[in-house]
């Protein structure tokens, strides 16, 4: 027994209202950002999809990097006041992992550590829909709650600029 089919008979009217009918659910699907997937040194992996609803801020950075360690109590103390963020650190040219989990344990990071390499920057530019190298260290890339880019930022970033985007607000 076969099922009954609506027919469309293909004129301009029945084509604008199939248009208008997938649009309609198009738009009702919450947009996403392209995604990436980077395991940390204590091998957790972390995504914009596992973090869906929460702020994420990826931070490139460098044990090398002064500006980078002055970042780091702005973005621990950011970590640990707001439950709806996650800082992501990605350590550029920092030897291995041994020894950015020492400096990390020894800086007392408090947020997940990843070990850059170039499919991690490629990735990560690529869900922030940014298009230009990266222009040094540090660089931030912040993303919504929806996993949308929301700013992005070479050189040092802090807790207000931050918390400002967070409420909405421009940066300084």
């Amino acid at each position: 027994m076969s099922r009954p089919m609506l027919r469309l008979k293909n004129t301009a009217t029945d084509c604008r209202a199939a248009a208008l009918v997938g649009l309609c659910l198009l738009a009702s699907l919450p947009v996403f950002a392209g995604d990436f997937s980077v395991r940390d040194l204590h091998g957790k992996t972390h995504s914009l999809a596992a973090h869906r609803g929460q702020w994420v801020l990826v931070n490139f950075w460098g044990t090398w990097c002064p500006p980078c360690l002055s970042e780091i109590p702005e973005l621990n103390s950011l970590q640990a006041a707001h439950k709806n963020l996650v800082v992501i650190g990605v350590a550029i040219q920092s030897g291995t992992s041994a020894e950015v989990a020492d400096f990390v344990a020894a800086h007392q990071m408090v947020y997940p550590v990843v070990m850059g390499s170039r499919a991690i920057t490629e990735q990560i530019r690529s869900a922030a829909s940014f298009k230009e190298e990266l222009e040094g260290l540090p660089t931030s890339f912040l993303f919504g709650p929806k996993g949308e880019p929301v700013y992005d930022q070479a050189g040092e970033i802090t807790r207000k600029t931050i918390e400002r985007l967070m409420q909405g607000r421009k940066p300084n």
